[in-house]
């Protein structure tokens, strides 16, 4: 298996999924008689925190047009590991049709993605409203519906559990320096990662058949039913819209494996 290039991008649509979850957020600001003056979207951007205050830091100059502004929030992927409680069998396959082919994947392998989401403001109000248009989502988790493998359809929902909040005053220095109120949130997804995708060696299964025996005794059970399902047309293909045939046959004692009756259901 390994040496197979495949490339699903599976952590790379998870970390675009997590950053979309936040980028309609918005602060508005009022004046003394509670009337809007200003609506704010809050930009998001991928990177670690500490990029963003030395930035702040580095251009004091608050008339700058170049000047970083605040609010804004960052995210960035801090860990990556390996899930155990939803381990599955590691040979244990299963297939999906696409147009026609059966495709042929193994099951996929738990992984929890750690997420890191700041949020940087000057003014505690707008901290908190930014706070509050996040947290009643996740109780503690929001359901997030990820495509995991474009090539045989595999859509899965992705629990993004909030697991803590911090938050801390970054006030150092003179008055020339910068204020950074910092809320910090801490996420983990739980993702699955797939391996290559192949094509199935086996056809389309288009008949199943169960015998039913008058005991469990392997030796002396004599067959007395056979319940058969095929698809309705036979040939049918996985995409199209069909039904099903049912059929009963019964077998006589005497001729344990000769059809005495059969009904069409």
């Amino acid at each position: 298996m390994l040496g197979n290039y495949f490339y699903h991008e599976i952590i790379r649509k998870t970390v675009i999924s997590f950053g979309t979850l936040f980028n309609q957020i918005y602060i508005v600001h009022k004046d003394g008689n509670d009337n809007n003056i200003s609506q704010i979207r809050v930009p998001i951007a991928y990177g670690p925190m500490q990029k963003f205050l030395a930035r702040i830091e580095q251009q004091p100059n608050l008339n700058k047009p170049i000047q970083i502004t605040l609010p804004r929030m960052s995210f960035e992927m801090t860990s990556i590991s390996y899930d155990p409680t939803r381990k599955a069998s590691l040979t244990q396959t299963f297939k999906a049709c696409e147009g026609g082919n059966i495709k042929k994947v193994f099951m996929p392998v738990p992984y929890n993605l750690g997420f890191e989401l700041n949020i940087l403001t000057k003014l505690n109000d707008d901290a908190l409203q930014i706070v509050e248009q996040i947290l009643p989502f996740f109780q503690p988790a929001f359901n997030l519906t990820i495509d995991l493998v474009d090539s045989i359809g595999e859509k899965r929902d992705i629990p993004m559990i909030l697991d803590s909040v911090s938050f801390q005053d970054d006030y150092e220095g003179d008055f020339s320096t910068r204020r950074a109120l910092i809320y910090t949130l801490q996420f983990t997804a739980k993702t699955y990662l797939f391996g290559p995708v192949s094509d199935s060696s086996e056809g389309i299964i288009r008949k199943v058949q169960v015998d039913m025996y008058s005991s469990t005794d392997v030796n002396s059970a004599k067959r007395e039913m056979r319940y058969t399902v095929v698809p309705n047309p036979i040939n049918a293909e996985p995409d199209d819209d069909f039904g099903f045939s049912e059929t009963l046959t019964y077998f006589d004692d005497s001729k344990s494996y000769s059809p005495t009756q059969q009904i069409d259901i």
